[in-house]
């Protein structure tokens, strides 16, 4: 028996034929075209400038303007303020991590709650995008939750924080590790679902997740110049779970729920007066 793969790859096609449908919508029935302004530090590494460019991709591909601009970050604010009062931009991500990333909360917080489409500000209009891609990742291969014992490795602010927040609302078992919890292995062997976006490469592996278990590899860490996951490889070849890909899990269903924020942001220009 093989094993199965949650494949955001796979949910995407669906999605972005319905996204390009509203986009039509609004520029034909309200004028409307849709931006979203893309900064980033100089000192992005390549795998971020890649990432950019996946977005850019799919902005064309559903006639979304996507405009990325490299900005110096001590003048990250400014450009951001200017962006916020620009009536043709309805969308602003600042790509992540920065080049310091101490300033993170405070440049965040600077962009306009109804254009903070990557749900980063304490006051967003919308969720992490990442952290709802794993909500309609494991929904759309209708694995229910409700009655699972689930642990969220990391606490981070793109993806632990805000999906704790969901699903704990959503009333799941939802257990958070992160470096000062006690026993992660232990409590990863008790779970059903794992949930791991912590960057730190092979944090998950056969000694650790237990057997059929559902497991959503959310973090990325170079080593040795190559883009890899939380999870360690050899666990794709685990037939009695049921895991993200090395590529084409969670990374292309966070673009494409990014993207819908983006939509979201143009359609409440329809309606206000």
């Amino acid at each position: 028996m093989a094993r199965k793969l949650l494949n955001g790859t796979e949910l995407v096609g669906f999605i972005k034929q319905r996204q390009a449908k509203q986009v039509r919508m609004l520029r034909q029935a309200h004028g409307i075209v849709p931006r979203l302004v893309i900064f980033k530090t100089p000192g992005a590494r390549e795998v971020i400038n890649t990432y950019v460019r996946m977005k850019q991709a799919y902005g064309s591909d559903i006639l979304v303007e996507v405009d990325v601009r490299t900005v110096e970050q001590a003048e990250l604010v400014h450009e951001i303020e200017v962006a916020n009062h620009d009536d043709t931009v309805q969308a602003i991500v600042v790509q992540l991590p920065l080049d310091d990333p101490l300033h993170t909360e405070q440049i965040v917080a600077t962009i306009a709650p109804e254009k903070d489409v990557d749900g980063l500000g304490p006051n967003a209009v919308f969720i992490s995008a990442t952290a709802e891609a794993i909500d309609w990742l494991i929904s759309g291969y209708s694995i229910e939750l409700r009655d699972k014992k689930i642990a969220l490795l990391g606490r981070g602010k793109l993806v632990g924080a805000p999906l704790e927040k969901l699903w704990r609302d959503h009333g799941y078992d939802v257990t958070v590790l992160d470096r000062e919890s006690n026993d992660i292995d232990e409590t990863l062997l008790q779970s059903d679902v794992i949930v791991s976006a912590t960057g730190q490469a092979a944090i998950l592996h056969d000694e650790n997740v237990p057997q059929h278990a559902i497991v959503v590899d959310a973090g990325t860490a170079a080593e040795d110049g190559v883009l890899v996951g939380d999870a360690d490889p050899r666990l794709q070849a685990r037939r009695d779970l049921i895991i993200t890909p090395p590529k084409g899990g969670v990374g292309p269903l966070t673009v494409a729920l990014m993207f819908d924020h983006v939509i979201r942001a143009c359609m409440a220009k329809t309606t206000e007066s």
